[in-house]
């Protein structure tokens, strides 16, 4: 089924709800849509009280359920930031999550499906079996061509003590996710953080790294061992404020896609000026881009933890839509933002 450029609030900010973000979606066995997000009921912050909620679409994403809970909060003090990641051994799905219990105790947690419609869930696994504060943005985990599963973290001890000491490596599954270890190099910067990473496979079969940090552009690390090593972080040419950058491949072209805050204040920007939400395309594996694009570009809003899954010829998108001038993230809404992929290329 094919779209014109359609959106919808998945979840609107209100009294109950004022903060919904960090989602994912994913089509299931039947053919219907299930998409997660993290839905804060104890106020805004990112340590609040907040569960997993989700809603399923019969209708490609035109229309939806009304909200249930997919997973009750079990941290101390949230849970939140959802991958759902289809598994090409068994076609199970599995529903990444963090479990946040204190400033030095963050983890990643994995359930899979019992059966390929989703009905009933494992479990959960600890995928991150090390001390510390483990950051997991939504939408992160992939699968290689290998099978191999990595979840990008960034890594510190407490945030409220290490904040600048951020840094980005994998956890990393051979066995369809039973077991998990700790990658074993890392990557960062000496004098600043490296946050909330996000990976694609290039066709060489290395892995590049996207990497959200306080410099003013968004920077790259490769690994040629399937995430174990990772080299010193590159810059590039790409302005961005402090926010995470999406890098997908798109299937029905093979080229990369990227959704970043493309705002030219580049480094003098602040967290909240995220701003527009923009694409490019790149042909030749990340090393240049073109057909840059904003998605949004009210510049009263900030838009960021973006999803994007393929489905037909469209990219669905998913982030959070937050007014700017609100008190951190009081009022944030999750948006969808259904695209046909031949609008990336357009003119």
């Amino acid at each position: 089924m094919k779209f014109m450029k359609h959106e919808l609030f998945l979840a609107r900010s209100d009294k109950k709800y004022p903060r919904n973000s960090e989602g994912d979606l994913i089509e299931l066995a039947d053919g219907r849509l299930l998409v997660a997000w993290s839905r804060f009921y104890g106020g805004w912050e990112d340590h609040a009280a907040c569960e997993i909620a989700a809603r399923v679409s019969s209708d490609r994403g035109l229309t939806w359920s009304e909200p249930y809970v997919l997973q009750k909060n079990t941290g101390k003090q949230n849970v939140m930031s959802v991958t759902l990641l289809r598994l090409r051994k068994d076609n199970r799905i599995a529903f990444f999550y963090l479990a946040k219990n204190t400033d030095s105790d963050l983890r990643s947690f994995v359930r899979y499906s019992n059966n390929c419609k989703c009905g009933t869930w494992s479990g959960p696994v600890c995928a991150t079996p090390a001390p510390g504060y483990h950051v997991v943005n939504n939408a992160r985990v992939i699968q290689l061509n290998s099978g191999r599963i990595l979840i990008p973290v960034s890594h510190c001890l407490d945030i409220s003590k290490n904040y600048s000491e951020f840094k980005n490596f994998c956890f990393i599954s051979d066995d369809s996710g039973r077991t998990w270890r700790q990658g074993k190099g890392k990557t960062g910067f000496p004098d600043t953080h490296a946050d909330e990473p996000g990976l694609v496979e290039l066709k060489d079969g290395r892995i590049l790294m996207v990497i959200r940090c306080a410099l003013g552009r968004i920077y790259y690390s490769w690994s040629g061992d399937g995430g174990d090593t990772w080299s010193e972080p590159q810059r590039t040419e790409i302005k961005a404020p402090c926010a995470p950058a999406t890098i997908k491949r798109i299937p029905s072209t093979q080229d990369l896609l990227l959704i970043w805050n493309n705002n030219p204040l580049a480094e003098k920007a602040k967290w909240e000026d995220r701003t527009p939400l923009t694409s490019a395309v790149s042909k030749d594996e990340g090393r240049t881009w073109q057909n840059i694009k904003d998605i949004e570009q009210d510049p009263g809003y900030s838009y960021a933890y973006t999803s994007v899954t393929f489905i037909d010829e469209n990219a669905y998108l998913t982030y959070y839509y937050w007014g700017r001038g609100k008190k951190g993230f009081e009022d944030t809404s999750l948006k969808l933002n259904i695209i046909p992929v031949s609008w990336f290329y357009s003119l």
